[in-house]
């Protein structure tokens, strides 16, 4: 028990990095019913572009200087590349049946992953991350916090509530809200739908880079398939907490990343477990929890909020 403490703070950290992804994926799905597969790689170019933006800063840059630069520098590749996929490989299939854009989202996923893979310097093994200097922080005797842990628990509230304001107090986060509603209505309203769908796929972008940097301090190094499980489990966590639920997202994020570390910790202790427990079992264990949820509560621990109209 007394490990307790420090599995719950690593299973909050993991959660809430899977939280900020998972908004991307919700956003989306939210408002034009899609399920971005190739989320996973807007996050990894994400980290791609804060480590490149750091390589370019005078040596002994401050980290204090260094990581806004580097979260803008990610942000800027990742929305580019995000709104470029909508435009280029999204837009034209919205008229097509559902299989069609999801086929393409898979295949855009492997694309950008080996675009990286081929073109950036060195990408073909992982690549060194700056890390924050410093001990962790010492809460109690058995808890521990890593800096980069503290820099997620910082972070992931502020960009969610910010988000939520957003999207319910100002213009665009109406009209997004409408978008979403019904399309074709929001449409007839003046509501410019292609530029909300946009904006959608460039905050889910955004968020995605700032979930990598905060992956790259924790982790101390990248690489160019980290998008592929992350993805995935960032879409586990947003079934799990109601997809197209903003705030859904970071609660099935931190139920998620609490079962892993719970797992991680404690089944293979459990009598009869111990082949199933450790860290090769956690992503079984996360999937075996969205199953056992939606076979209670099929929208989601906060419920959908757009109904899929298919």
């Amino acid at each position: 028990m007394n490990e307790l403490p420090q599995q719950l703070a690593n299973g909050l950290a993991l959660g809430a990095l899977y939280g900020l992804i998972a908004i991307g994926y919700t956003m989306v799905y939210g408002i034009v019913q899609l399920i971005n597969f190739a989320h996973g790689e807007i996050f990894m170019i994400g980290g791609f572009g804060a480590l490149t933006t750091y390589t370019v800063l005078p040596d002994g840059t401050s980290l204090v200087v260094a990581i806004p630069l580097m979260i803008i520098g990610g942000a800027i590749v990742a929305v580019a590349v995000a709104t470029a996929a909508e435009r280029f490989a999204y837009r034209p299939l919205r008229g097509a049946p559902r299989l069609a854009p999801l086929i393409t989202a898979i295949g855009l996923s492997i694309a950008l992953q080996q675009v990286v893979w081929a073109f950036y310097p060195d990408a073909k093994k992982a690549i060194s991350f700056p890390e924050f200097p410093g001990p962790s922080f010492k809460i109690t005797e058995h808890l521990y916090i890593q800096r980069a842990d503290a820099f997620l628990f910082v972070l992931a509230p502020l960009c969610m509530i910010a988000l939520g304001l957003f999207v319910s107090k100002s213009r665009s986060g109406r009209a997004m809200q409408a978008t979403s509603q019904d399309r074709d209505t929001a449409k007839l309203m003046g509501i410019n739908t292609d530029r909300i769908i946009v904006m959608a796929f460039a905050i889910g972008a955004a968020f995605a880079a700032v979930a990598a940097v905060a992956y790259g301090f924790d982790k101390g190094q990248i690489n160019f398939e980290m998008g592929f499980i992350l993805g995935l489990k960032a879409f586990t966590a947003a079934v799990l907490g109601g997809i197209g639920n903003i705030y859904g997202a970071m609660v099935g994020g931190v139920v998620l990343g609490l079962a892993e570390a719970m797992s991680i910790a404690y089944i293979e202790n459990i009598p009869g477990m111990q082949q199933l427990g450790g860290g090769a079992w956690a992503n079984v264990w996360a999937f075996v929890l969205l199953i056992v949820v939606l076979l209670v509560r099929p929208q989601g621990l906060l419920g959908e909020r757009v109904a899929d109209r298919a």
